[in-house]
């Protein structure tokens, strides 16, 4: 099979799982080696100590021989050329003894010598230090341990450059056990073809010189075989030289690079020095994590085990184990960072049906990324890494519970679904296009995001108190939209989280609000913006206002004419956004152009029942200019005790003049 080099400059550039793979690979190799060698040694002794045992034969067959003239036989006639002749046998058996004594000798010492050489020295060597290897990681281990351990809140600065110091020193002991490791791994892949060459060209040299001169069997035979034996033992002596070469280049240049990197600064052993760019288009992952586990009522305790992802599974391989077993199915999980007290870097996975796990890594950004993508089933695709890549570009979205947004664009929106009636708002929001638009003709990349209403509650309070018109960080006016200007035929509260807002280019279409929702929860994502502020919405027919639920002070308000649009997401009910139009007024109060602004919020309830009562408002808004009008939607629609129109549950089907399936009333 073709041989793989495990260069130590690819080793500090690759990941660390392919890293594990390819040692694991060359520490296959080494041990398939020992036990070859071990298996060839002892095939070799064989053969040695039957060749020894052959001379030793020799040896006494010629004593023997020689013994026949001191035996005193009763009828020695004619036992002189008997003699005669058994003494030249002996000194012809003598002389192949000779040689069968040399070549032993020589077996000795050009084949059992260099393998054994070989296995004391190089697979010991081999061994000996993936045990320093191993021990250097377990201490690195056990430092990261501490280190990780360190509270976040009242930090010894002492204790913390003590630990800091620590996980230096033992990240330097590692990587030098490590290049040592490494080196050596390199250096047998060499050494082994010139271990397994080296012996045999030895005894077949010393057989075919030893025995050639002497035997005429030999002699024939190298008669008809020298030429072809010479040519074929100089080419492998030549091809072991040139084999030695190599290793002398190779040594060389891992000796450069081991003295380069081991001349680094203590600084970039250091914990957290320089964090690596998140790349955020993974789909697959693997490597070490630590894992909580509950062994108390309040006890937790972190296992390390090895982590890898499969398919839409996280998948875990436990020590000793030959292979992994599944731990959740990702498929529509929700991935987020969490704040442990006893340990950093923690991240936390929510499946479907409630189960989750705790898990830690240095590494837990690119892990949340990784993990995210899967989520979404981009693996799924026949491209992966191309839609990854897209989505990333335009703002990947949150995962769950919100849902995939990129199924958007496989079929236009429902404009109906914010407004269980079929009503039509007066911006036309209902028509469908004949084409989708771009992100970037809703929304002018690189447009700021506010993830919060940042003015403090007393200055509301101010304002609300002096009556005057303001201008918010937003561009909206506030005139008119007072508790004591609310119309009293609607006034509905729901209980809403807000998320963020942004400047979009246009108000007259539902799509903007789709891609300010998804890019909203992108940017939340990607920032690990998980905090919300629950306030409560108020719409009426003439405003809407978004209620402190403690001071009850009014954040921020608006016309009911300047929502433009507004509407539920697709497959996220709790989701829903409106577009408010504003001015940009000049220095002489003259009115400029307009300006549009998206507001995304998530709600207790489903979203469509907000959109529905913003529906409702305006109608009662464009009835209130026609008094006829306003009285036949009173006659349409139930009212409560106090005269405020009462939300059911939907019992009739669509109305010709506005009228809607009546809903529940929503809860403050």
């Amino acid at each position: 099979h073709p041989q793989v080099h495990l260069q130590l400059t690819q080793m500090m550039s690759i990941s660390l799982s392919e890293t594990r793979s390819l040692l694991s690979v060359f520490e296959e190799d080494a041990g398939t080696l020992t036990d070859y060698t071990n298996q060839l040694l002892q095939s070799m002794q064989r053969v040695y100590g039957a060749q020894s045992e052959m001379g030793l034969a020799t040896e006494q067959l010629s004593r023997q021989l020689l013994e026949y003239e001191k035996q005193n036989f009763a009828l020695g006639k004619g036992d002189e050329e008997v003699i005669s002749t058994l003494q030249q046998f002996a000194k012809t058996v003598g002389e192949l003894n000779t040689l069968h004594s040399e070549l032993a000798t020589q077996m000795a010492d050009r084949m059992i010598f260099p393998m054994i050489q070989f296995r004391e020295k190089d697979l010991t060597e081999i061994s000996t230090l993936r045990e320093i290897f191993g021990i250097a990681s377990d201490e690195h281990e056990a430092a990261m341990v501490k280190y990780s351990r360190l509270p976040k809140k009242k930090e010894n600065e002492k204790v913390k450059a003590e630990l800091v110091g620590e996980v230096a020193y033992s990240r330097r002991k590692q990587h030098q056990a490590s290049m040592q490791y490494y080196c050596a791994l390199n250096a047998l892949q060499y050494r082994k073809r010139v271990a397994m060459l080296e012996p045999m060209l030895g005894y077949t040299q010393d057989t075919t010189h030893c025995c050639g001169p002497t035997i005429n069997f030999y002699k024939k035979g190298i008669d008809l075989v020298s030429k072809k034996m010479d040519s074929f033992l100089g080419s492998v002596s030549s091809m072991t030289q040139n084999i030695q070469a190599q290793l002398d280049s190779e040594a060389e240049a891992m000796r450069m690079t081991q003295r380069e990197l081991l001349s680094m600064e203590d600084t970039v052993y250091m914990p957290d020095r320089d964090p690596a760019p998140v790349n955020r288009t993974l789909i697959q992952k693997a490597g070490y994590l630590n894992i909580r586990n509950k062994t108390g009522l309040v006890t937790t305790a972190w296992d390390r085990l090895y982590f890898f992802t499969q398919g839409g599974n996280l998948m875990c391989q436990p020590r000793g184990a030959v292979a992994g077993g599944m731990v959740l199915d990702l498929d529509n999980s929700s991935v987020m960072a969490v704040e442990c007290e006893d340990r950093r870097y923690c991240f936390q996975i929510t499946s479907p049906n409630g189960k989750t796990l705790i898990l830690s890594s240095v590494s837990h950004l690119q892990w949340i990324c990784t993990l995210n993508n899967i989520s979404r089933q981009i693996y799924l695709t026949d491209n992966p890494e191309a839609v990854a890549i897209r989505l990333n570009q335009t703002a990947i979205q949150a995962v769950t519970p919100i849902t995939s947004f990129e199924k958007r664009g496989e079929g236009s929106p429902n404009p109906d679904r914010a407004k269980p009636g079929g009503m039509q708002s007066s911006s036309g929001a209902s028509q469908k296009t004949s084409s989708a638009p771009e992100p970037e003709d809703l929304i002018v990349p690189g447009t700021p995001i506010q993830f919060d209403i940042m003015l403090p509650a007393s200055e509301f309070q101010d304002q609300n108190r002096a009556g005057g018109r303001r201008t918010n960080p937003f561009g909206e006016t506030d005139d008119d939209c007072s508790p004591e200007s609310d119309d009293s035929l609607l006034q509905q509260v729901f209980a809403v989280r807000f998320l963020g807002s942004m400047a979009v280019r246009s108000g007259q279409t539902q799509e903007v609000i789709y891609e300010a929702m998804r890019q909203v929860l992108a940017a939340r994502a990607i920032h690990n913006i998980f905090r919300t502020t629950e306030s409560h919405l108020m719409v009426t027919s003439s405003c809407l206002r978004l209620i402190d639920p403690q001071t009850q002070v009014t954040r921020i308000g608006f016309q009911l004419q300047e929502v433009t649009q507004f509407v539920a997401h697709q497959e996220n009910g709790r989701l829903m956004g409106f577009v408010v139009e504003g001015r940009d007024w000049g220095e002489d109060d003259e009115e400029g152009e307009p300006s549009f602004s998206a507001f995304v919020f998530e709600s207790n309830t489903e979203g469509e029942k907000i959109c529905y009562t913003i529906s409702l408002g305006k109608d009662i808004m464009e009835a209130k200019k026609d008094p006829e009008a306003l009285v036949q939607l009173l006659k349409n629609m139930p009212l409560t005790n106090e005269g405020k129109f009462l939300l059911l549950d939907n019992e009739t089907g669509n109305t010709a003049n506005g009228g809607a399936p009546d809903e529940e009333e929503s809860e403050a």
